[in-house]
């Protein structure tokens, strides 16, 4: 696959805000990012490059700091190869050990996922993400129904599967996760997830006990009222890919006039998590 490097000075650019720029920029199709000196790089497939969502990302993402970039095409690389490469084995809580298949088994752990990365979200190594696997390991799955939202990997999915439950859809609008959680379940034996393509759309006239969401604000708060339409009376909703303070308060503020009780927070380089639940 031909990709399309697009490259960001911002000598000025805070840690924070260039988290939010890549989060939006994931977004929009970028799949792999490096750091340059005073900037970043950030790759997508040459198919998919677009400089209108391009700069649209950036009128609303990079206030406050000067952002100018280039384009340039890449030559052909087997870019999940090179990907690989960099994914190393990580535990969460001292209970869950994450791992790809080219990795050796870490004996004596409770819980043990396997994923092959393909360039999608949700390996584990994102703050989000592991704050998510550990709300999972701290509450009951068994029996319940799941759905996992913004699946990526489908990680979240197989940790809840792992944890009892007896059903999951994991829903992404991304084919390449789509895919990739198809053969991750197999993987980690968990024939009980389902994946499916497409966004909010997607779960209409469903129903689930527990909903998991790894996205991003914006797309969480104009997926609350869809959420509440699938949970019953004390059903849980957990929620990550924002930051603690401003962003938590955007939330539990759409949240409460949905119908929504906020229960705890996660916060791990001011990357946040939340729990709540599905008022009676």
């Amino acid at each position: 696959m031909r990709y399309s490097s697009v490259t960001f000075q911002v000598p000025a650019i805070e840690d924070w805000q260039k988290d939010l720029l890549i989060d939006a920029l994931g977004g929009i199709g970028y799949d792999t990012f490096e750091d340059i000196g005073d900037g970043f790089s950030a790759y997508i497939p040459t198919a998919n490059l677009d400089v209108q969502a391009l700069e649209t990302v950036l009128l609303y993402e990079a206030d406050g700091f000067d952002v100018q970039y280039t384009i340039q095409d890449m030559e052909d690389k087997n870019w999940n190869a090179l990907w690989e490469l960099n994914f190393s084995p990580i535990v969460v809580d001292d209970r869950c050990y994450v791992r790809a298949s080219f990795h050796e088994p870490k004996p004596g752990m409770e819980y043990e996922i396997v994923i092959n990365p393909k360039m999608s979200f949700g390996t584990g190594h994102h703050e989000t993400t592991s704050m998510m696997l550990s709300y999972i390991l701290e509450n009951s799955f068994e029996g319940k129904t799941v759905l996992d939202m913004g699946c990526g990997t489908g990680i979240l999915a197989i940790l809840a599967a792992k944890r009892g439950a007896s059903s999951i859809l994991a829903v992404d609008y991304d084919d390449v996760c789509v895919a990739s959680v198809a053969e991750n379940k197999v993987l980690n034996d968990t024939p009980q997830i389902q994946s499916a393509l497409g966004s909010k759309e997607a779960i209409v006239g469903h129903s689930f006990d527990v909903v998991l969401a790894n996205i991003n604000r914006n797309i969480l708060v104009d997926q609350l009222a869809q959420y509440r339409l699938c949970l019953p009376a004390d059903g849980l909703l957990f929620v990550s890919g924002f930051y603690d303070g401003e962003d938590l308060a955007i939330l539990c503020a759409k949240a409460e006039s949905e119908g929504f009780t906020f229960m705890s927070k996660k916060v791990q380089e001011n990357w946040c998590s939340a729990k709540f639940v599905r008022n009676k």
